[in-house]
């Protein structure tokens, strides 16, 4: 049972990210206006999406995972300073929150001693 709610647990972290990635390629003048709107310069745009796109589907996959966990706990952390501090606005304190549940629950994942149904399990 461990097995399967590591995997559904991974895949559930991992779906915020690929569905963000993807509306990033999507929308991508909306989303570097947003970026810059913040003081982060445009040019971050496709390294943002790839970390998104590519590090969720690691996640799912269980590829590098605890490598991939830390960078998506610490973009996780900065999206929320860099994006969220405004505590007037119930919105954005909860979008704060958000990020740093998801970094929490990217942090316990990087420091598992197991992980299963992960093709960093696979024999090398």
């Amino acid at each position: 049972m461990n097995a399967y709610a590591h995997l559904v647990g991974r895949i559930l972290i991992a779906l915020i990210f690929v569905v963000a990635g993807a509306g990033k390629i999507a929308d991508q003048t909306g989303t570097v206006a947003f970026m810059e709107s913040a003081g982060v310069p445009g040019i971050l745009l496709w390294p943002t999406i790839a970390l998104e796109l590519l590090g969720g589907i690691a996640l799912i996959v269980g590829l590098q995972t605890r490598i991939v966990a830390w960078l998506l706990a610490l973009f996780c952390i900065l999206a929320a300073v860099l994006f969220h501090l405004d505590f007037n606005n119930a919105q954005q304190t909860t979008m704060l929150l958000k990020d740093l549940a998801i970094a929490g629950g990217l942090l316990i994942l990087a420091s598992s001693s197991v992980l299963y149904l992960a093709l960093d399990n696979r024999q090398r």
